[in-house]
């Protein structure tokens, strides 16, 4: 077997292996909306006869975010004033007030145990937790005030790599494209400033959503750790997907006027 077949055997293998989690993902919303299983051979067919009854077949290109960012779209004054400016959403280390908000914020068992693993509850327990070394985080300002918190952990310099997660907190911000935004200034920050070589994200469960909004940004599937956590009585898979600096540049190093013109 040469080495072109290899390639396209291997890049089958990780897109079946996509499909299989898309599915499982698929299935277990259904059953969260209460679809009954004996229901789910119907969604099926009903899956076919839309696929069926499409005059265009579905685009296979992800489509990245690089229509609304560029690197160009970061107001770099990390320098003079220690922040980064995505439009309207601002960057800037976290201070003391604002982790007595994620304190309230991690009070909703949804956004709790969304995280892998999960955040200190207490006050100080989260004071002593961002302060360690091996952790960098933010806060995410929107009109000047903060909604959210996003940050790197298990900062490894010799392999230039870390693990971000990003909790938008504030009620009410939801479809202002504030996560995206900042999720994007810290990418800039964290291969453009500490030029890092990847970084990494780790979901729990198989959520379809997640996944396709993480590939916007370019991050790939890099693996999936099956029934890695217990929460109450239920084991959960944990999936992990990673995005490597040259790719990320490669996506959004176009000049803005290209971008501008590609939205228009």
């Amino acid at each position: 077997m040469n080495e072109q077949s290899d390639e396209k055997m291997a890049v089958r293998q990780e897109r079946d292996q996509m499909l299989r989690l898309v599915s499982k993902g698929f299935y277990n919303e259904l059953i969260n909306y209460g679809v009954q299983k004996d229901e789910i051979l119907r969604v099926a067919s009903h899956l076919l006869d839309n696929l069926m009854s499409q005059e265009k077949k579905p685009g296979a290109g992800v489509q990245y975010y690089n229509q609304i960012f560029t690197l160009a779209a970061v107001k770099d004054e990390w320098k003079e004033r220690k922040q980064l400016a995505v439009q309207h959403v601002i960057l800037r280390p976290l201070q003391a007030p604002v982790i007595a908000k994620v304190v309230a914020w991690l009070r909703n068992p949804a956004v709790r145990e969304s995280f892998v693993p999960a955040f200190p509850e207490t006050e100080s327990e989260l004071r002593e937790y961002f302060a360690h070394p091996s952790r960098d985080y933010f806060g995410i300002y929107y009109n000047e005030q903060p909604v959210g918190i996003v940050g790197g952990e298990n900062l490894d310099p010799v392999a230039a790599k870390l693990e971000m997660k990003k909790l938008v907190g504030e009620s009410g911000l939801q479809g202002k494209g504030i996560g995206k935004r900042a999720t994007f200034g810290f990418l800039y920050y964290a291969f453009m400033i500490l030029n890092q070589n990847k970084v990494y994200i780790h979901s729990r469960d198989i959520n379809i959503r997640n996944i396709n909004l993480n590939s916007r940004f370019g991050f790939e599937l890099e693996g999936v750790f099956f029934e890695d956590l217990k929460v109450g009585d239920h084991r959960q898979d944990v999936v992990r997907m990673a995005l490597f600096k040259p790719l990320w540049e490669k996506i959004f190093s176009r000049p803005a006027a290209a971008a501008s013109e590609s939205r228009s």
